[in-house]
């Protein structure tokens, strides 16, 4: 396997022509920009998630088992609804597979089984990059476009709500 991934070209997302049936709100190129890169974390903890799903080995396997799934579902749920939302602001999303690989800002999961504990470290960490994604761009999404960073407030509560649980599993008493 290869260290790096041709993008295809064009990549990002790019803004599509209005219909004559919306008369609604455009969004400015700078939330397209910073709602693609949220989606392409979206994306990418997903895979992560059903990554570690599928291969971790160790104590509590099934506890953290299920709770990945709960991760992909909301990692899932948060990449369509965020997609959604940028058609419905004419934007184009982009989540092709050699994007997500280009873009995301989670760092690469490892291959084969890995230990419960560790795949918890790796997961919470890609989590915590998720919601900082939201996080960097959340003020000038706001300015831009309240609605949208309500969303962002939906998904940062439900994936810091899994870091919390996940992270659980390996945290000591102060």
């Amino acid at each position: 396997m290869t260290d790096t991934v041709p993008v295809p070209e064009p990549h990002g997302s790019e803004s599509t022509r209005r219909e004559n049936a919306e008369k609604g709100f455009v969004a400015p190129e700078s939330l397209t920009k910073n709602l693609q890169n949220v989606l392409v974390d979206f994306i990418a903890l997903s895979l992560v998630a059903k990554q570690a799903h599928w291969n971790i080995v160790g104590t509590n396997f099934r506890d953290l088992h299920l709770n990945l799934d709960e991760v992909t579902s909301v990692a899932r749920s948060g990449s369509d609804a965020l997609a959604e939302r940028m058609r419905a602001l004419h934007g184009s999303p982009d989540g092709r597979p050699a994007v997500i690989a280009a873009q995301t800002d989670l760092a690469t999961f490892p291959a084969g089984e890995i230990t419960t504990h560790d795949a918890i470290d790796h997961v919470v960490r890609a989590i915590e990059t998720t919601v900082g994604s939201m996080r960097r761009c959340h003020d000038e999404v706001d300015s831009a476009d309240p609605t949208t960073a309500d969303m962002f407030h939906e998904y940062i509560a439900q994936l810091e709500q899994q870091a919390w649980f996940i992270s659980a599993e390996t945290r000591t008493p102060n």
